[in-house]
């Protein structure tokens, strides 16, 4: 005989089946982009954040007198914040929800922003920007968390990755102050342009519903069941038609409590250290390489810091142009292949710049930013592939851990940047770098599964 208790537990169940059926079928509409634009406004201002500190401190090092170990110091600290935010803000999220953790987390990375303005040494800067990767780490891997959860299979993978290409972007528009801005303003500006971005995502936030994903496993049906239709009324309104909802079996396990522990089990465990080894490897090559160029270029090539700002500046740009082509390509070609031969293909201008000795800026310039725009379609579309490997319970804290290893990776890479040119020579610098992508694409190839064009619940039960 079937108790009350079953009863009512196949009944949550059965909801939470239609409204993900109701939201596998939604169009993208007019507030869907809007969602996208408002969560991308902040992922820019992260990625703005990230790297202005490589294009203040050539001016710094000069200002403070800091050597090579501190400025790495100040760079990893940053990333040492992000890793601690990543994990912290992961785990919050499943409890408390999306929206609560992400606005915190703005506000923190903007206090943080606000407080390197008046940093008066390199001390300070290095704490004021720990606190502030605090902020960022959180921020990223949730937000990553609520955009996957609100779109359909077919539909996802380019949606969210042409969200993310505001990270690059972000980026790129970091060398850009850094060009125009610095040599009249000095390294402050980069900090006081920075705040911009993020004064206008904080009253947007307002107008954002939590996850409805997130509300059904939680048993909140009816707050899940208000912001659906929402978005079916403003797809309706747009003029778009809605086709019926094809309900399909979920596992039950989609509603079970939160539990770190399921991350290290199953079909989960194999994906989070997969995942770990992608990150690590992928970020310490390419954040290695981004915050450390434009200060190689003006103290080991002597280059002006206009010239060598100039420089930084075609990495990232090239590294958003790569971006933009992963985003429209990756539902066709797939996660893994991309991915593989992504790891794989950059070692060879890597190699190159190590057999060549790195002799002359331009070879720099030009190797060295063919293997960050490679590697750049991983680095900003694995958020996309973390949030397809873990189940609604476990997502926002599954990105969050194995976002930890791109913190790591992101730390350890200036540093050892700063240890090899300081004891051995630049050319070294890049044959390190380039075994760390051979791993990350080994790792990829043996390790990592298909996920394009399957409902999250699928892929994830």
């Amino acid at each position: 005989m079937t108790n009350l208790a079953d009863v009512e537990q196949i009944s949550h169940h059965q909801k939470n089946a239609e409204i993900i059926a109701r939201l596998e079928r939604l169009p993208v509409t007019g507030r869907m982009q809007f969602m996208r634009i408002t969560i991308g406004i902040a992922t820019f201002f992260d990625a703005y954040t990230v790297l202005a500190i490589a294009f203040a401190l050539p001016q710094l090092i000069t200002e403070w007198h800091l050597t090579p170990a501190y400025v790495g110091a100040i760079i990893a600290a940053g990333y040492v914040g992000q890793l601690v935010g990543a994990i912290f803000f992961g785990s919050l999220a499943e409890k408390v929800g999306r929206l609560k953790v992400l606005s915190f987390t703005i506000l923190l990375f903007v206090a943080m922003d606000i407080s390197c303005l008046f940093a008066w040494s390199g001390m300070s800067l290095l704490i004021f920007r720990f606190l502030q990767g605090v902020g960022t780490g959180g921020e990223v891997p949730v937000a990553s968390a609520y955009i996957n959860e609100f779109i359909g299979a077919e539909k996802r993978g380019k949606f969210f990755l042409l969200y993310e290409v505001l990270f690059p972007l972000g980026l790129m528009f970091a060398g850009m102050a850094a060009f125009f801005l610095m040599p009249i303003y000095g390294w402050k500006v980069m900090f006081i342009v920075g705040l911009i971005p993020s004064l206008l995502v904080i009253p947007l936030r307002f107008f954002l519903p939590e996850s409805p994903r997130w509300l059904a496993s939680k048993g909140r049906f009816k707050e899940a069941d208000q912001v659906v239709k929402s978005f079916e009324d403003s797809a309706i309104k747009s003029g778009k038609t809605l086709p019926e909802p094809v309900v399909k079996e979920i596992n039950p396990q989609g509603m079970a409590k939160t539990d770190w522990r399921e991350l290290f089990r199953g079909i989960y465990r194999k994906r989070t250290f997969t995942l770990w080894g992608m990150w690590f490897c992928v970020y310490m090559v390419n954040n290695a390489m981004v915050t450390w160029l434009p200060s190689l270029y003006k103290q080991h090539f002597g280059l002006s810091l206009q010239t060598s700002l100039g420089y930084g500046w075609i990495t990232s740009g090239v590294g958003v142009i790569a971006s933009i082509i992963c985003a429209l390509m990756i539902d066709k070609v797939g996660r893994r292949p991309w991915y593989s031969a992504a790891f794989f293909l950059a070692i060879i201008p890597l190699m190159s710049l190590s057999i060549l000795g790195a002799k002359s800026a331009m070879e720099v310039v030009i190797l060295a930013t063919l293997s960050y725009a490679i590697l750049q379609t991983i680095s900003f579309s694995l958020y996309l592939y973390a949030a397809e490997l873990y189940p609604t319970r476990l997502r926002a804290m599954g990105i969050g851990f194995s976002t930890a290893w791109l913190r790591a990776g992101s730390a350890i890479g200036p540093v050892m940047v700063g240890l090899v040119v300081g004891g051995y020579g630049i050319q070294y610098v890049f044959s390190v770098l380039a075994v760390v992508a051979l791993i990350g694409g080994l790792v990829t190839f043996l390790f990592a599964i298909e996920t394009k064009g399957q409902v999250l619940e699928k892929l994830s039960p």
